[in-house]
């Protein structure tokens, strides 16, 4: 070998030293950067025996990598549905809580009793009246509470859509950045970890899986198969809202024009923020809803008067009315009953009502001799009160689109709802958490097999400088010699 050889093998060296150093130092910066992949200087040797680098790799698993992101996925789902089944149970309360609906209706029930032991006393029939009011009340707020929280619920999918078509454009910006970087040949792992994260992001929205191309190029694609970003990023629209009331359907969001996150879909996405708060929106709050107002009918029901003449009459809302009083709801589910229900002014003294109406009957139609169930006019006459009574404890038929029991009284069903949404917020909950140990135990995996061990970047740190210095020694023999055969030159 040549003393030039010999002094450009060691330059050579030198420059690897240096690159290897300047990676080797980017692993330690990253150490603590749970979204860092280790960085790899590929060192090939040539025939002369000297190392140069042939490229920078990263450490990766594409296998851990998509796990993480489906687990993602999954719990940010379970999350938030999580999330608004918890506000539902602390605004609306649990079937032991007196907010409830369940336990306003046992309240009611227990007034009607003491008022039939004592039906000539107006603080007995008052208390009747103040729980039924309450009653109302609670149907009204538990009305507005759901569709507050459906609206809330479409406010976030605008904004989760906003998220998704702004990751995207980063997506853009930075595969391009790759698509170039591996074109020339340059190093583009820190790209590809920046490519990562955005994707780690995005699959906290919606669920996605990806195809790689042989330009490191990357396509997008939702769980349910439609693409997100194909060398561009597809558009992801959606049209909040505006006001929600029971029956509100609200609107879809679709990529490229196709609907991926109404029931009908046949492109619906199945996981992400983006699929939990749908779920909520337009699955669990509905038929909560629908309970909530079938709660309402069997009230006006059960509380309903009849012809006591022999005349015929029909049927008449009594105590508990609603917009179509004095007639009954239909026997389907009427959208947002329970919203509407309210307590006849006829029977509430606050409003010019009499309220031994409720002892006596005629509330439907004061005035009209035919809805009064005390014709004697008794001060003691507790049948109607009792009947009442009995009538909360009676079976009823209940529309099997609420989704629980279709025979049962109407205290029986507000039970057997709060129990639902008990049931639905536990698993949800529980999944929510099971969901999460699984995205942070893959996180973790894939940290794992692609982070920053301090102990051996340090380690090859020293083996790098020993490396440096045997070149820079090298380079110091070589000018002495190049030094001596001057001097002997000259």
């Amino acid at each position: 070998m040549t003393l030039t050889s010999a002094l450009n093998s060691a330059k050579t060296s030198l420059a690897t030293a240096a690159l290897q150093t300047n990676v080797t130092s980017r692993n330690i910066a990253g150490a603590y950067d749970s979204s860092y992949s280790r960085k790899i200087v590929n060192v090939v040797t040539s025939l002369d025996g000297t190392g140069y680098v042939a490229s920078v790799t990263r450490a990766t698993s594409a296998a851990l990598q998509s796990k993480v992101w489906g687990a993602t996925s999954s719990a940010a789902a379970s999350s938030a549905l999580s999330s608004g089944l918890n506000q539902i149970s602390q605004t609306i309360g649990t079937s032991t809580d007196g907010r409830s609906v369940s336990s306003q209706i046992a309240s009611l029930n227990t007034a009607l009793l003491t008022a039939a032991a004592s039906p000539n006393s107006q603080s007995t029939l008052q208390d009747v009246l103040r729980a039924a009011q309450d009653l109302a009340s609670a149907l009204n707020d538990a009305t507005t509470s759901v569709q507050g929280i459906r609206k809330q619920a479409d406010s976030d999918m605008a904004a989760s859509v906003a998220k998704i078509n702004d990751l995207l454009a980063q997506f853009k910006s930075v595969n391009d950045a790759i698509v170039r970087g591996s074109t020339s040949n340059t190093d583009i792992t820190d790209q590809l970890d920046a490519r990562d994260r955005i994707l780690t992001s995005l699959s906290q929205e919606v669920g996605i899986s990806v195809v790689t191309g042989p330009d490191n190029g990357m396509s997008i694609y939702t769980d349910s198969g439609v693409a997100l970003f194909d060398k561009d990023p597809r558009q992801v629209t959606f049209q909040p809202t505006s006001a929600f009331s029971a029956g509100t359907t609200g609107g879809a969001v679709f990529i490229d024009g196709v609907d991926v996150t109404s029931q009908s879909s046949n492109m619906g996405i199945k996981s992400g923020n983006l699929f939990g708060l749908a779920q909520l929106r337009d699955d669990v709050t509905v038929q909560y809803q629908k309970q909530l107002d079938e709660t309402a009918r069997g009230l006006i029901n059960a509380f309903a008067e009849s012809d006591q003449s022999s005349s015929g009459g029909p049927t008449q809302a009594g105590l508990f009315t609603w917009s179509g009083a004095p007639g009954m709801p239909p026997a389907s589910l009427t959208d947002g009953l329970a919203g509407s229900i309210s307590i006849a002014a006829s029977v509430d003294p606050a409003r010019g009502g009499n309220l031994n109406l409720l002892r006596d009957g005629g509330i439907s139609d004061p005035g009209n001799p035919d809805y009064v169930y005390n014709r004697t006019g008794a001060a003691g006459y507790s049948g109607r009160l009792q009947g009442l009574v009995d009538n909360l404890s009676g079976n009823q038929t209940f529309d099997p689109a609420a989704g629980i029991n279709t025979s049962s009284s109407v205290s029986t069903f507000a039970t057997s709802s709060a129990a639902w949404l008990e049931s639905l917020r536990k698993n949800a909950s529980d999944k929510a958490d099971q969901q999460g140990t699984i995205r942070d135990s893959a996180t973790q995996a894939l940290t794992s097999a692609t982070g920053v061990n301090m102990d051996d970047e340090l380690s090859r740190m020293l083996d790098i400088e020993h490396s440096y210095q045997a070149s820079a020694k090298l380079i110091s023999a070589i000018d002495q010699m190049f030094t001596v055969l001057f001097q002997a030159i000259g």
